[in-house]
């Protein structure tokens, strides 16, 4: 296998899913110097200082945008991915990011907070975006022996990027008043090193055969990325899986909303994938910072805290990748909501004992750390190869596109009720999250077909036997599998 593939996972890594971990963790550094920004451009407009309250609401819209950024990028990551391809949509995403880089990073020059917000605004068009083409740009680059591994290099380019939104954050870095803008404006670097090096590599070569019909740039493609070896046979399930579509050219959301073709994998991306807000991670890194002060950690050293999290996030994303293409998609997601499910149940008890013996706040921190694991290692790192995997080639682009807005309009709800989750049920709140892991657990162990090793179109017959059930559900299934075998056979 050529080294070229794995330099093109890093590549799309570097403004991919990258943009979007380090966006969602270097906001929270310069909190407070941006708060001061906001009422000292507000003293100099107006001749008074703007009201707490102003200054919060202000604040909680800079975060907020982003979300609205995403969802605009994610909606449109299906139409440019088809339009431009893969490679050409990547390259798009960087213009935003470019953009509003120079926006957050002239705002003081300026004197306008609002450049910071629409500066935030262009960067979450651009992590909506990347996150998604980069996604399907890596599972059809990829050989099915390595298609778990390769994908799975989008989830540790998210915990990459966090880590590195967290270590600029220090004091000893840019995490200082002087420096915030230059901070905000780091993701300039990561956008102009892809645009300088995502050119010299190939489209996806399932999107050259299927829907350019160039059959040799395809086997081009190929051989730039996986070497001179004789690719016969993954070119033919590519070609396989064309001809089953038929000719058809993408499906939109109504089509995949009611095909019955692609129900069950509906209701898989959307149980599975698109509610991973609902996993209770980012609830249990809220939490990790009080967790660790209650073990004894001053609370000047924890952003360092955070950067031991942000390493087990990209560990165990690594190890992820090590184990998928050997254990399965399958038995590495029940196993791990499973474990999942128990550290949420007894992070509730120690929480609630936090103060009545010593050892309690050591069993929270290890439950923090082995609730993060299995994040990385179970839905965190496995979800990205699944979309490529269940969806053929007609259906693919409008799932990303569903998966993104999904997640975006998760991400921007959960924002605006998760405090008030907190203040209602304080410890209890982790119950909802115990709920949904528990049942997803289930439902992947008793559902969800096994997609390791095998093509779109052997994964597309397992769904279909849950796609088409009952009399008329099994006529159509044989006539469905017919035209499998006869696509096969050719």
């Amino acid at each position: 296998m050529s080294y070229n593939l794995f330099l093109l996972a890093f590549v799309l890594g570097i403004t991919g899913a990258f943009h979007y971990g380090l966006q969602v963790s270097i906001i929270n550094s310069p909190a407070e110097y941006i708060q001061s920004f906001i009422r000292e451009t507000w003293l100099k407009r107006y001749g008074s200082s703007p009201s707490a309250e102003m200054i919060t609401l202000m604040w909680s819209f800079i975060v907020s945008i982003y979300s609205i950024g995403g969802l605009l990028g994610s909606s449109s990551a299906g139409y440019l991915s088809v339009r431009f391809g893969r490679k050409k949509a990547l390259l798009l995403a960087n213009i935003p990011a470019l953009l509003g880089a120079a926006l957050m990073g002239l705002s003081r020059l300026c004197g306008s907070f609002e450049m910071i917000m629409a500066g935030r605004l262009f960067s979450g068009v651009c992590g909506g975006l990347a996150q998604n083409v980069h996604i399907m740009y890596a599972g059809e680059c990829a050989p099915r022996k390595l298609r778990g591994l390769i994908a799975i290099t989008a989830s540790t380019s998210i915990a990459t990027g966090k880590f590195i939104g967290f270590a600029l954050g220090l004091r000893e870095v840019l995490g200082v008043e002087a420096l915030w803008p230059i901070l905000l404006a780091a993701n300039a670097v990561p956008a102009l090193v892809q645009l300088l090096t995502l050119p010299f590599f190939p489209d996806s070569p399932r999107y050259l055969l299927i829907d350019r019909k160039d059959k040799e740039g395809c086997i081009k493609a190929l051989k730039q990325l996986w070497g001179d070896g004789d690719h016969m046979a993954e070119v033919d399930d590519m070609m396989s899986e064309q001809k089953a579509i038929g000719g058809e050219k993408a499906k939109g959301i109504w089509d995949l909303l009611r095909d019955r073709a692609v129900r069950w994998q509906l209701i898989t991306l959307f149980l599975v994938i698109s509610c991973m807000q609902l996993t209770g991670a980012n609830v249990v890194y809220s939490y990790a910072y009080s967790i660790f002060i209650k073990a004894g950690i001053p609370p000047s050293q924890t952003h360092y805290v955070s950067l031991g999290v942000g390493t087990t996030e990209i560990l165990s994303t690594v190890l992820c990748g090590f184990l998928i293409d050997r254990a399965g998609r399958k038995t590495l997601l029940w196993k791990n909501y499973t474990v999942m499910a128990l550290a949420l149940g007894l992070l509730t008890v120690t929480l609630s004992l936090q103060d009545s013996f010593f050892w309690v706040p050591y069993c929270s921190v290890a439950l923090v750390f082995i609730f993060i694991m299995s994040f990385g290692v179970g839905p965190g790192g496995v979800v990205c190869p699944l979309i490529t995997e269940i969806f053929i080639h007609s259906y693919r682009p409008t799932a990303y596109v569903f998966n993104g807005v999904t997640n975006w309009i998760q991400l921007f709800v959960l924002g605006l009720v998760f405090p008030f989750l907190v203040e209602g049920l304080g410890n209890l709140c982790f119950i909802i999250f115990l709920t949904y892991c528990l049942s997803m657990a289930i439902f992947v162990f008793l559902v969800l077909p096994e997609t390791k090793g095998k093509s779109m179109l052997q994964v597309m017959e397992d769904f279909n036997r849950l796609n088409y059930r009952g009399k008329k559900g099994q006529a159509a299934l044989q006539q469905s599998n017919c035209s499998l075998v006869t696509v096969t056979r050719l």
